[in-house]
């Protein structure tokens, strides 16, 4: 749905204040890289992304689809081996290769915004470059823009990953995301695949009829159901698009109740580590481009506490949540959002001194194809599941010693980096365990000034 909104505006000629947060308009006549030019006209449009892959063939594959015009081609680092799904090589070498060159880009990037709000980071936790190369440039960004948050979408891997050194690779950058990350929301490539899949029944099933988009990531080019690929990628990184969509929509067009991004760090993170945010989306079909009769409003906020909404393998509604943000989208009123938080408040569990910790955002324009969508973000000891199955597999291999060699040959690294990791993971979801052992229990909870030392 991202990639059909952006090629409509193309087509349109059209350059407005929701384009402005993602794109720039480039006066191309001064050999690529020139001003942006006023509002209303276009020359090209240039995201504001530096893409970054030691697998040129990555990159390559994305210039040669229909966004290929959408990406500054001096906005790329690419190199040809890749990392060898090896977070050393991604950290330490090829970070020291091209830091000078990352910090470059950003700059640029960066001198090229009216008001930097934030930067995200997309990576991937099981490979290489993503876990490596991507908390290097996590550290980069807070090094050269202290005062600028730090947003991360981190894509976990599966318990049936078939990297077999991801436990390495994601609990050594679990160490970094907790040390520089502003905000971390975490999503696993298993959710994404069960949600796309559920997509897939409902499609396939006859139910929906021709309300599948001919253009739909889940419909062939001949406007047919698609049998679902083995792993449908495309989708599941729709879902992440749209995430972000949601994420950034009050910072792209007028609301009533409208949310900085900053705000969501601001109310949600009440100690510094402790900033994962478990995510929800609902309707689901929206990820999909589906066109489908609109929920019942009431039934969208009982959905976005459901299990089968969350982009994290997690049930929030029977943890203990610290705070929680709905960013709602389309004609939706503030009192429709305040007697659903009264409807789901006893059902939700929230920590003692933060039982108001809920942050609102209303924006007026819905998602393509719908009359509103609802995304929310709980900060929720749920995660910690996550966290503990990555230790586990973690010490799996880490008892044995296996595949600590192709670490250990890189230089900079050395087997305290492993301990460091796994003792900066356990001490998080000991802070998790904290909390949870106050679920039900005295007004005062005994971890709240241990974490905030």
């Amino acid at each position: 749905m991202a990639q059909a909104v952006v090629l409509q505006e193309l087509q349109k000629g059209i350059y407005d204040e929701a384009l402005s947060s993602f794109f720039r308009n480039v006066d191309t006549r001064s050999g690529g890289d020139g001003p942006d030019i006023s509002k209303g006209k276009i020359c090209s449009l240039k995201a504001r992304a530096l893409l970054i892959d030691m697998e040129e063939g990555v990159v390559n594959e994305i210039l040669q689809g229909p966004l290929r015009d959408v990406f500054d081609s001096k906005q790329l680092v690419t190199d040809v081996s890749g990392s060898g799904n090896n977070w050393a090589v991604g950290h330490k070498l090829y970070g020291c290769r091209y830091r000078e060159s990352i910090v470059e880009k950003l700059r640029r990037a960066a001198e090229h915004c009216d008001c930097l709000q934030c930067f995200f980071i997309i990576h991937s936790m099981g490979g290489g470059t993503g876990s490596g190369l991507g908390t290097f440039v996590l550290s980069l960004l807070e090094d050269e823009f202290p005062e600028v948050y730090r947003f991360v979408t981190s894509v976990y891997p599966s318990g049936e990953d078939d990297v077999i050194t991801s436990p390495y690779n994601s609990v050594l950058a679990m160490k970094e995301l907790n040390e520089h990350a502003d905000c971390v929301i975490p999503i696993e490539n298993e959710s994404l695949f069960d949600i796309v899949n559920k997509i897939h029944q409902v499609t396939s099933s006859g139910r929906l009829g021709s309300a599948v988009k001919h253009s739909s990531l889940v419909t062939s080019s001949a406007g047919h159901a698609r049998i679902l690929p083995e792993k449908p990628f495309d989708a599941m990184n729709n879902i992440v698009a749209n995430l972000l969509l949601n994420l950034t929509s009050s910072a792209r067009f007028e609301g009533s109740l409208n949310m900085d991004l900053n705000e969501i760090s601001m109310n949600l993170v009440p100690f510094p580590r402790l900033h994962y945010l478990v995510s929800s989306l609902t309707p689901l079909y929206t990820l999909a481009d589906v066109n489908v009769p609109s929920r019942r409003l009431d039934q969208m906020f009982s959905d976005a506490f459901s299990r089968e909404h969350q982009l994290l393998g997690a049930d929030p509604k029977h943890s203990l949540y610290l705070a929680c943000a709905l960013l709602l989208r389309g004609n939706v009123q503030v009192s429709d959002l305040r007697r659903n938080i009264e409807r789901l408040k006893p059902s939700l569990h929230f920590v003692s001194w933060n039982q108001e910790g809920w942050k609102t955002g209303l924006c007026s324009v819905p998602p393509v194809g719908h009359s509103h969508s609802l995304l929310a973000l709980a900060n929720n000891t749920c995660v910690k599941p996550t966290f503990i199955e990555l230790k586990d597999r973690f010490m799996k291999l880490y008892k044995k010693k296996a595949h600590l060699h192709h670490y250990l040959h890189v230089d900079g690294m050395e087997q305290s980096c492993f301990s460091e990791a796994i003792s900066s993971l356990s001490d998080l979801i000991e802070e998790y365990n904290e909390l949870d052992a106050t679920k039900g229990g005295p007004r005062t909870d005994p971890s709240r000034l241990k974490i905030a030392v």
